[in-house]
């Protein structure tokens, strides 16, 4: 590796606008976009196709497309989210990329990167503290118990938490209240703190927080319980997106971590915006597969910052589309229906699809010939991807096609599927009908009440994120392909005003996981010497 702030003087980034984080990472001070006001690149988003439980390689291929960029002689940079602790113990064991397609240093990017996720989890669990507090002291706000909420937040898979009861050691403990957890990633902080264009912004919108209800329906916000002080300063350094670098030493600016399947699932605006600025390719990673990731980014993240991307890679390989075939070792020419509705989803917001068929050993010619076919008669380019075996020169085919592709892209025309004005309903039925294919929308009693309720009040006009299972187009994990005589079920509706949009709840969607098993925590440890180990893909 080299220092990091050789990483920052290559983006021409000045000294005094670095602030070095160990030896390998630094955090970046908000002042560089006064530095350089002008937006030169052309921002790049990766997705993929429905995945497998192990993932389709999303980072890698990020992180590789980057460096195959860089191969042929462009000025580029990966956005990345930073890992949740709850997967690299749960189902991951890291998540920095892999073989020669990674960022560096793994071990603190995957642990506890610079303190930004334990900031967000104690500026999270600060509000729920003030809100028990308010309630001790006299409940001024004349705030409900019974419609509070406010959870709490932890960076770990826990589902003992899920649903929990507090304030048990009578007075001196608090008032007596259900609650419970949600992941880290899951919380509305750490959408607010992805979301925020500015500190001014990020106040802003911390003070909009709705933590409850009032016995008189009013809502109670962050604000009235002057929360947003504190928790600015817990924020304050967590809001600096962090500087490290890839295998190659290409840059990498990774910062913040929602999960895609229960928030908005991408890099922090001032992640994606410093290498905007800063670089003439941007690659930014989207979680999961396009009907998540990429449509929240359309749909949610877009209007928001105006980020609007030439082009969108999806990542396919073998193992993704035998599962969605049906069988792990079926043709995988089943699997074309699952592919062929993601890239019409892609080429409906008005972006470029461009395929990266994902290599991995064990794949025939024959069979990835088959894909790269495929891909040709539905008019998508597409090309082997094999970053994590060669590094970027196993991307520089595929990020020629993607040049070519973001050059051609009239931005004027990639636009979100809904407008603000339309009701919450129809914005979550025109998601689940247009990008997931489903017939309609189920709405239990309680969603729609809430729904009504949320517009009553003046939220009618956010945008929604619907948290949803990663591994099918519908509510049901085991639904594989491309269905279509199905109905998406709403089962609740939470409010993040802060953040700026509604999140409906599908199916069973838990916003705290849990440990399998054999969780991956089981195969790391720390030898002797102090090296972690089991987090190298």
């Amino acid at each position: 590796m080299k220092p990091i702030t050789d990483i920052a003087k290559a983006l021409g980034i000045p000294e005094d606008l670095v602030e070095p984080y160990g030896r390998y990472t630094a955090k970046l001070r908000l002042e560089l976009l006064e530095r350089f006001p002008a937006r030169r690149g052309k921002l790049i988003i990766v997705t993929a196709i429905t995945p497998t439980t192990s993932g389709e390689g999303k980072t890698v291929n990020t992180i590789g497309l980057t460096q195959g960029l860089v191969k042929l002689g462009h000025n580029a940079v990966a956005a990345l989210r930073e890992p949740s602790l709850g997967p690299v113990f749960g189902m991951k064991g890291g998540a920095t990329g892999g073989g020669k397609a990674s960022v560096e240093p793994l071990d603190k990017i995957n642990l506890h990167f610079n303190g930004d996720f334990h900031a967000i989890t104690a500026a999270h669990n600060l509000l729920a503290a003030l809100i028990d507090t308010h309630l001790h002291f006299g409940n001024d706000l004349r705030l409900d118990p019974k419609e509070i909420l406010w959870p709490r937040a932890m960076d770990m898979n826990d589902r003992a938490l899920r649903r929990i009861a507090t304030g048990l050691g009578g007075r001196d403990s608090g008032p007596a209240r259900e609650t419970g957890f949600v992941i880290t990633a899951a919380s509305e902080i750490m959408a607010i703190l992805t979301l925020a264009e500015s500190r001014a912004d990020l106040r802003q919108r911390l003070g909009r927080i709705v933590v409850g209800f009032s016995y008189d329906g009013k809502a109670v916000t962050a604000a009235d319980l002057k929360a947003v002080g504190p928790m600015m300063v817990l924020l304050n350094e967590a809001i600096l997106p962090n500087l490290v670098q890839t295998t190659e030493g290409a840059p990498a600016i990774v910062h913040g971590g929602p999960f895609a399947n229960i928030a908005h699932g991408t890099s922090s605006v001032l992640a994606q915006r410093l290498c905007l600025h800063l670089a003439d390719y941007v690659v930014n990673e989207t979680g999961f597969a396009a009907d998540l990731g990429a449509e929240k980014f359309f749909d949610i993240v877009m209007p928001m910052c105006g980020h609007v991307p030439s082009a969108a890679v999806v990542i396919v390989t073998l193992k993704a589309l035998r599962a969605q075939g049906g069988s792990p070792d079926g043709p995988v020419e089943l699997g074309f229906p699952n592919l062929a509705r993601h890239l019409r989803n892609v080429q409906r917001w008005g972006v470029p699809p461009v395929v990266a068929l994902n290599r991995f050993p064990g794949d025939t010619d024959e069979d990835l010939q088959k894909v790269l076919d495929y891909c040709t008669s539905v008019g998508a380019d597409a090309a082997l991807a094999e970053g994590y075996a060669k590094g970027g020169d196993g991307m520089t085919a595929l990020a020629a096609k993607v040049v070519k592709a973001a050059a051609d892209t009239d931005l004027s025309r990639v636009k979100p599927i809904y407008t603000n004005d339309q009701p919450l309903e129809a914005k979550i039925t025109a998601i689940a009908t247009q990008v997931y294919g489903a017939k309609g929308v189920a709405f239990k009693p309680a969603a729609r009440s809430r729904l009504k309720r949320f517009e009553e009040l003046g939220y009618g006009t956010l945008p929604v994120c619907i948290a949803k299972t990663q591994y099918s187009f519908s509510d049901d994990p085991k639904l594989m392909g491309a269905p279509s005589d199905w109905t998406l079920t709403i089962s609740d509706v939470t409010l993040s005003a802060g953040a700026g949009f509604v999140v409906a709840i599908a199916g069973s969607m838990m916003l705290m996981p849990g440990l399998g098993k054999v969780p991956q925590a089981h195969k790391l440890d720390v030898d002797d010497e102090g090296k972690v180990m089991g987090m190298e893909y």
